[in-house]
């Protein structure tokens, strides 16, 4: 079977179901900017190399975004039925491994932060930011059609997840985090 069919060169391609959309459509939109992410996910972890302690969780991520696309890329009526399993607990597994993350780096986070620090951090902060870019696209593509519940949560999270690994990479590495302002909710805090 050859890799390329010919039916997207008008500018259509096909969804889940079998309907054809314009490639610019904001379900198409959605699904490419999540694809970025997992490639630069892939990025992220060739650059940690196979034995570091992330790959499994990331491996996993990688493998929640392709099936989390597969849905997306179903219009709720289609006809055709997704046997691709739906990642329904992937807020809750981002919270915890952030929880984590966070208990074992020796500040706390009350600030934004300058994106940098080193390579690693710098990858998680890219990550993060095409993350925020999916989760547009996700708001867009909810404004047309149903989405499950599941996958804006961990959208979502994931965002939290790499913005928390980038600052545990620096803690790990010991570089210096570059604060900006301390997070709104912490300026305006009352005093106990």
């Amino acid at each position: 079977m050859k890799i390329y069919t010919k039916k997207g060169d008008k500018g259509t391609t096909g969804l889940f179901g079998g309907s054809r959309v314009a490639k610019d459509d904001v379900r198409v939109e959605c699904i490419g900017t999540l694809d970025e992410v997992n490639s630069t996910i892939g990025l992220l972890r060739v650059k940690l190399g196979t034995e570091h302690e992330w790959q499994a969780n990331l491996h996993k991520i990688q493998k929640d975004l392709m099936d989390m696309m597969s849905h997306l890329a179903r219009p709720s009526d289609a006809k055709k039925i997704n046997t691709n399993p739906l990642p329904e607990d992937g807020a809750e597994f981002c919270e915890t491994w952030i929880d984590n993350l966070e208990a074992a780096m020796t500040s706390p986070s009350d600030y934004f932060l300058l994106p940098g620090g080193n390579e690693i951090s710098a990858l998680c902060h890219m990550i993060r930011t095409q993350m925020r870019r999916g989760e547009r696209r996700l708001v867009s593509l909810i404004k047309t059609d149903t989405v499950h519940d599941a996958i804006p949560a961990y959208i979502n999270r994931l965002s939290d997840l790499f913005f928390t690994l980038a600052r545990a990479e620096m803690d790990k590495a010991g570089v210096a985090e570059e604060k900006w302002q301390l997070f709104l909710y912490k300026r305006f805090k009352k005093p106990e």
